[in-house]
């Protein structure tokens, strides 16, 4: 097996052209009988062509809260992305940061109100509704 790889490589150096004026090496003689078979790993590459990009559709109405952006500061660090010294713009001289867990130090995070859509959105919850509201509704069905 081996022999035969080596045989392929010189073969394959004979092939590739000149060798600055050198003579081509010597490769030893093939026997009719060897036989190689490499197996090539197969990769797919994926590339712009084979993904299909969604254009993200513009929010209408925009969200009051967000802006329309669908992300609004981290509550935990409060935009910073770090949650040690969060009251300064900078860290002091020497200060590594901790980032925060919330969101991973990007400062951003979902809208509560839109959850991330930047399109408007009533605000959820329960209505809890009187005890004449719901003798009415009931008198209704």
């Amino acid at each position: 097996m081996a022999i035969g790889t080596l045989s392929l490589l010189t073969m394959v150096r004979f092939e590739s052209g000149s060798f600055n004026g050198l003579p081509p090496p010597r490769s030893p003689k093939l026997s009719p009988h060897s036989h190689i078979s490499l197996t090539k790993p197969s990769w797919v590459v994926r590339t712009e062509s084979n993904v299909k990009k969604k254009r993200r559709k513009n929010p209408d109405p925009l969200c009051v809260v967000c802006e329309g952006s669908g992300r609004v500061d981290c509550h935990q660090c409060r935009g910073k992305g770090r949650t040690n010294q969060v009251h300064l713009e900078m860290l002091p001289k020497g200060e590594w940061p901790k980032w925060c867990r919330t969101c991973g130090g990007s400062g951003l995070g979902y809208c509560s109100r839109c959850l991330g859509t930047g399109e408007y959105r009533y605000i959820m919850g329960f209505h809890f509704m009187n005890r004449d509201d719901d003798k009415s509704q009931e008198n209704k069905s």
